[in-house]
């Protein structure tokens, strides 16, 4: 994808000819490129970023469409406290080009961010409360002075942090400075987060009461239309992965169980007081419902409900104001959602 002609085809077929029929609003190039180690995709990553940035400039569709890239967390040398967040010494130079880019187009910054793996690696330190929204004491910056009751919003003042680095500085012409320059104010949106239904033994919490706990009460949050403590007035775009089970994916037996559906489009757990065996694919199923107004706290059948409209903003969204929470792959009828990734 660094040759402009082929970026220039590939955008023309996979994004121009589905406008605008399609709300399509970004494009993601490559996934966690520069945590893999990979020195031929890392060195491709900024120059393929540029040519479809430029194929959009050149099909007029730049100003609807943005591009950028998903990180790893691993990107970060420290993550805690969220105040002490900076990205690893090895990869300042790429990322500084790479949010030089952000600057000049005006795309997003995106994170994957996974509390889940936090807790995996030590569950004995870490509260699961703390992990699954769920009520707790919470942690208080030392430096900031600021409370978080939940790690994803560490996570991600963490990364707001790392923007703001003193180490850090522009890449053209420099005056990053103290503070971080113009980097500080870059919108960061999380590209993934999500939790296991399921697990090996050697991955604690991979649960499906865990998963819904997490998927449920991240919703909640959302709804709130709440920033984060550092960046209490700041949207937050936040895609869940994901919608379906990968049943054929390699690796840990977690990498197969994030979705909230199975394959065949039923309910891979109880999410949200569904606990029938709703089917997304054919949206006939007999639905039961927690009645959560009910004195009794009781059940009721009723049909399944139709997936939720889509904002004004072309994602299926949770609520319509500041906060936005999306589905990967959101809902089959759904051809394209927000994010497009690209293989180079």
């Amino acid at each position: 994808m660094r040759d402009p002609d082929k970026a220039q085809a590939w955008v023309k077929t996979n994004v121009g000819a589905y406008i605008p029929a399609t709300k399509i609003t970004c494009i993601t190039v490559g996934n966690e490129v520069l945590t893999l180690n990979d020195t031929s995709l890392s060195d491709s990553l900024l120059p393929a970023m540029q040519s479809v940035h430029t194929a959009l400039v050149n099909l007029n569709l730049d100003k609807q469409v943005s591009v950028t890239t998903a990180h790893s967390l691993a990107v970060l040398e420290t993550s805690y406290p969220p105040s002490a967040g900076a990205f690893r010494p090895d990869l300042r130079g790429r990322i500084t080009q790479i949010l030089d880019f952000h600057l000049k187009t005006g795309s997003p910054f995106l994170i994957n961010a996974y509390p889940f793996f936090s807790y995996k690696a030590n569950p004995k330190q870490v509260p699961l409360d703390f992990v699954l929204f769920q009520p707790n004491s919470g942690i208080v910056d030392p430096v900031s002075n600021l409370h978080y009751d939940n790690m994803l919003f560490a996570q991600i003042d963490a990364v707001y942090s790392a923007l703001a680095s003193p180490s850090l500085s522009l890449s053209l012409g420099g005056g990053g400075g103290r503070g971080g320059g113009p980097y500080k104010k870059l919108p960061v949106q999380i590209s993934e987060t999500g939790w296991p239904s399921k697990g090996d033994q050697d991955e604690a919490g991979a649960t499906p009461d865990n998963a819904n706990k997490y998927n449920t009460n991240l919703m909640k949050l959302i709804a709130q239309n709440k920033g984060t403590p550092l960046k209490p007035n700041s949207d937050l775009n936040i895609y869940v992965f994901a919608l379906f089970n990968e049943n054929m994916k390699p690796g840990p037996t977690s990498e197969r169980n994030y979705g909230l559906f199975n394959p065949d489009g039923s309910l891979a757990y109880p999410l949200g007081g569904l606990t029938a065996n709703y089917n997304i694919v054919n949206n006939t199923t007999t639905t039961t419902t927690t009645n959560a107004s009910s004195s009794g706290g009781g059940t009721s059948a009723t049909n399944a409900p139709s997936p939720p409209q889509s904002s004004s903003t072309g994602y299926l969204s949770i609520s319509a104001a500041a906060g936005r929470l999306h589905f990967d792959s959101t809902w089959v009828y759904m051809c394209l959602v927000g994010l497009l990734s690209l293989v180079f």
